[in-house]
């Protein structure tokens, strides 16, 4: 107060010769942050005026003669003269007119930088009170830092926006008539990328209504770069003059970011990530990320992705412009290819932005929050599925660039499996050892990553799963694990001729083509866990639209499958028309449970028009092996010495012995195997399309064309002299058959028996050695003929077609 008491004691003085003249209205504002100004005095017209006048010191506004030149001198504290002043301006002031003349910039030859000269900034159209009176508050805005850019001005609690517009060093921003409020007001560049600042203006709270204030920006952004002066902040100075007001500088709005790379493509294996126009990330290469960091929000800002060895962003891989959220956290994943070839698909390359973040787990340290994300260009839209727990599915249809959201999980390690959209594949299967890695308390990312096909894609990296924790740093690659499978044979069995070749499809794949009746595919792995689709088309399909017959089945993990396709595809000439089926077996063998001495068989009645049957062993004899199997069934595991075996099949009800057949275990060599024995074709051809005839068929681990059994008669010893002189043909037959005889001597007579052993014809035979017989009148079939000579016979197979 001593200062001002001394300048209207100055003016007055000045004034006395002035008495009639008119005057204008002036405040003074020292706002010079050069410390050899920091207290000046200022003369005017070689009077002292203001003595000792202090940085950051406003006057009160008072009356100056008008209309005559004035000379101001500015000068070092403690004066005595204006000689040799540190500044010196001649000014001529308008009557009646109201002035503000700030003191700004630098006086020092060294020291500052920039070292923007001392001036006046004069503002010729001031006000000392609000335009529009109590309810106003009329704010004049003024750019006093020497080091400071070119910046905006921006309310951001009504929010008002922009409400100063590229003000640069020394400007005038003109006057602001604002509602007497307490404001939030930024500090930006002119390019409106970066806050400077960030303060209150509290009108409110400082009671301005009806006043009208200056705010000037004042101090130095980089202290360092200029003598350690007074360092940025925005001031108000009030029409009365004194000391000017600090406006309470707030935090600056930032978010919290991390930045993972994703981008598989080699060309962007290692980057720089430019924020704007500075590095954010030197040299950051793929499956790394940052740590989380504040980032100013509010504000767009530019994101240039650009080689490795870039000094600027101009030639870019990708840029990107974002304006972040206060208070928010974001994940940001750099993804796709930049290569123009080489690469397929060739997704574009993308910054994906995930605007909810988490650091930590919601619940705190018995939770882990696990944020999902699609990552691989080349993969198809995918669920994951908890199988250990098991939770089931924990995302659901995510495609290429989705974030799923957070999983809040109990610390536990976890096995999840990648399936397509359809849940019918595993795309692949990892170990999600949260508790292993000690991730409790902690919100992490967990990426797919890389190709699937790396052939098609630069042998870039494969396929994985990734998680980036909060800290950054290289992602953590998740434990792959095996696929589960289970084992699975198929087997052809359905003697339907629409049907006697077929392609068998394992959802969108070809699993057999041109599967032939009686052919068994090798034992093969299939996934375990996940429903997949069976199909039996015809051999010719091309995908599995119009196909004979279509199946859904699920595998346990590490079980074996035995799958017959069987019955009638046609829609008529088969009685019983016993519908097509895939009849499965789910504790299959490929080797005997007890080692070489053993084989294990399985036994599966799948003769569409035979009645339920007992099956005998007469050769050892074993008695009853399988008791009362109907079409379809399996009987399950017979675990037999590897011998030859004679296997009698009989009518479950009657007992009556339908055939018999040769079961050579040991002559086939199948000590150790595990084998299926279909009972397979029709009891009576002519009731189903004449197609293929009954007997008894093998499936081989190895799979290929089943093994016939020969079919063998239990009803007297042969003679093999006999045997070997007698020959019938043609066989197969029409009905017409021809039998020769080399030896001593004629057979007398011969019979035909059915499969049940019962004679269908009888016929007396000439003493010739070639003859003719007419069995036109046998149904077609499968028989047995047997010749008769003195007390021996010979028992042929004939097939009449």
């Amino acid at each position: 107060m001593k200062n001002f008491r001394l300048l209207l004691l100055n003016l007055a003085l000045l004034s006395v010769g002035w008495v009639n003249a008119q005057t204008a209205r002036v405040q003074v504002i020292h706002n010079s942050s050069d410390t050899a100004a920091a207290t000046v005095d200022v003369w005017l017209n070689n009077t002292l005026a203001i003595d000792d006048f202090n940085y950051r010191t406003a006057t009160p506004f008072l009356d100056l003669p008008s209309n005559t030149p004035v000379d101001i001198t500015i000068q070092p504290s403690n004066s005595v003269d204006t000689t040799s002043g540190l500044f010196r301006q001649t000014v001529n002031l308008d009557s009646n007119q109201t002035y503000i003349v700030i003191a700004n910039g630098i006086i020092s030859a060294s020291g500052y930088s920039p070292s923007t000269p001392f001036g006046l900034d004069i503002f010729a159209n001031g006000r000392e009170t609000s335009a529009n009176g109590a309810t106003e508050t009329d704010v004049l805005v003024y750019h006093g830092s020497t080091d400071a850019p070119t910046v905006d001005v921006v309310e951001t609690s009504v929010p008002a926006g922009t409400i100063v517009d590229n003000a640069s060093y020394s400007d005038f921003a003109g006057y602001l008539q604002l509602a007497v409020n307490d404001y939030t007001i930024e500090v930006r560049d002119s390019a409106n990328s970066t806050i400077v600042a960030n303060y209150s203006a509290p009108l409110q709270t400082l009671n301005t209504g009806g006043l009208a204030i200056t705010v000037l920006a004042s101090g130095f952004l980089d202290s360092t770069q200029n003598s350690n002066g007074a360092s940025f902040g925005l001031f108000a100075a009030l029409p009365t003059g004194g000391p000017l007001v600090a406006l309470p500088e707030l935090p600056i709005p930032t978010a919290r970011v991390q930045v993972i790379h994703n981008s598989a493509d080699l060309a962007a294996s290692k980057v720089d990530v430019w924020l704007n126009d500075g590095v954010l990330l030197d040299d950051f290469e793929f499956r790394t990320a940052s740590p989380f960091v504040d980032a100013q929000a509010g504000v767009p800002f530019v994101v240039s992705i650009a080689d490795s060895a870039s000094t600027d962003t101009a030639g870019a891989l990708a840029q990107y412009t974002f304006t972040l959220e206060e208070d928010s956290t974001y994940i940001i994943v750099a993804n796709g290819i930049v290569s123009p070839s080489g690469y397929s698909p060739a997704t574009p390359f993308n910054l994906d932005v995930f605007a909810s973040g988490r650091e930590t787990s919601a619940n705190g340290a018995t939770e882990t929050d696990v944020l999902v994300y699609h990552g691989s260009t080349d993969a198809p839209t995918v669920d994951v599925v908890e199988t250990s727990v098991p939770a089931g599915t924990i995302v659901d249809n995510a495609s290429y660039s989705d974030f799923a959201g957070y999983l809040q999980l109990a610390v536990n390690d976890y096995t999840i499996e990648v399936r397509d959209s359809a849940n019918s594949t595993i795309v692949a299967n990892y170990s999600a050892p949260l508790q292993t890695l000690n991730t409790g308390g902690l919100a992490l990312t967990v990426l797919a990553s890389g190709f699937l096909d790396s052939t098609q894609n630069s042998n870039g990296a494969s396929f994985g799963l990734f998680a980036a924790l909060p800290a950054g740093g290289p992602l953590l690659a998740l434990p792959e694990l095996p696929i589960p499978t289970a084992r699975v044979q198929v087997i052809h069995n359905s003697a339907d001729l629409a049907a006697s070749k077929v392609d068998v499809w394992l959802n969108d794949g070809v699993l057999l083509d041109d599967f032939e009746f009686r052919t068994a595919s090798p034992f093969v792995d299939a996934q375990a866990g996940v429903p997949f689709v069976v199909s039996i088309a015809d051999s010719a399909s091309t995908d599995t639209a119009g196909a004979l017959a279509q199946y859904t089945f699920t595998l346990e993990e590490d079980s074996t499958y035995i799958i017959v396709a069987n019955g009638i595809v046609s829609p008529s000439g088969y009685s019983p028309a016993t519908p097509f089926n895939l009849d499965v077996f789910a504790s299959g063998r490929e080797t005997s449970a007890n080692g070489a001495t053993e084989t294990d068989v399985l036994v599966y009645h799948g003769s569409t028009d035979a009645p339920n049957v007992d099956v005998n062993e007469t050769s050892v004899p074993a008695g009853q092996l399988v008791d009362d199997i109907a079409y379809s069934e399996f009987d399950g595991y017979l675990e037999l010495s590897t011998n030859d075996y004679v296997l009698e099949i009989a009518d479950a009800t009657s007992s009556t012995p339908i055939a018999s057949f040769n079961a050579p275990l040991s002559t086939l060599n199948l000590g150790g195997a595990a084998i299926t024995v279909l009972a397979s074709g029709f009891a009576d051809p002519t009731n189903n399309s004449n197609d293929p005839a009954f007997g008894l068929y093998v499936a081989l681990a190895s799979g290929g064309a089943l093994v016939p059994l020969n079919l063998a008669t239990s009803i007297e010893e042969m003679d093999d002299q006999l045997d070997r002189a007698i020959n019938i043909y043609p066989n197969p037959s029409n009905g017409e058959v021809t039998l020769s005889y080399d030896g001593d001597g004629f057979p007398e007579s011969l019979e035909v028996m059915n499969l049940g052993g019962q004679i269908v014809k009888s016929v007396r035979l000439n003493s010739v050695s070639t003859q003719n017989i007419n069995l036109n009148e046998l149904s077609k079939g499968i028989y047995f003929v047997r010749i008769i000579k003195d007390d021996a016979h010979s028992v042929k197979r004939l097939i009449i077609k």
